[in-house]
Formats: structure tokens, C-alpha cells, sequence
């Protein structure tokens, strides 16, 4: 019997995060929102290099995530090599 294995990823920058201490409201708002608030967060975040890349990894598609927008992250994901 096969059996495979995934290796769990290293979620532990999320620690640092300030989206963890402010709360996921501002960074998964309604549709039509706007994501102001979220990007001014991470423009402060120390460890937003780190959140885009697993972003832009795991291909989320809600939310704000290391300073981008969904739409922002699919145009980066297409402007990619």
C-alpha cells in the first residue's frame, strides 16, 4: 500500500503578521469593498514579502494578501515567466 505524504509549510511568519493582530475584516472584504485599509496594514507589515509569496505559492484567490489584491496577484501571476 502507497501511501503519500505532504509536507505541512512553515506557517510560522504568520506570527509576525499585523493582519493577525488586526483581524481578517479588512483583508477579506465584501465584493466592491475597497481594500484600502488592508494595503496600509501591509505596507507596515515586516513580513509582507513573505505573505506574497505564499500567496502567489498556494494561489489564493480572496483577500488581500502581501499588500496585493486578488486582481493585482493574477496580473503579477501572468506577468511571470
Amino acid at each position: 500500500m502507497h501511501t503519500e505524504t505532504t509536507a505541512t509549510p512553515d506557517l510560522s511568519w504568520q506570527e509576525q503578521a499585523l493582519c493577525a493582530q488586526t483581524g481578517g475584516d479588512f483583508f477579506f472584504p465584501e465584493p466592491g469593498s475597497s481594500v484600502r485599509d488592508a494595503k496600509r496594514i501591509c505596507a507596515l507589515c515586516p513580513i509582507r514579502s513573505a505573505c506574497l509569496e505564499f500567496a502567489l505559492a498556494h494561489d489564493e484567490r480572496f483577500g488581500v494578501w502581501g499588500g496585493l489584491s486578488e486582481k493585482e496577484r493574477l496580473a503579477l501571476r501572468r506577468a511571470m515567466p
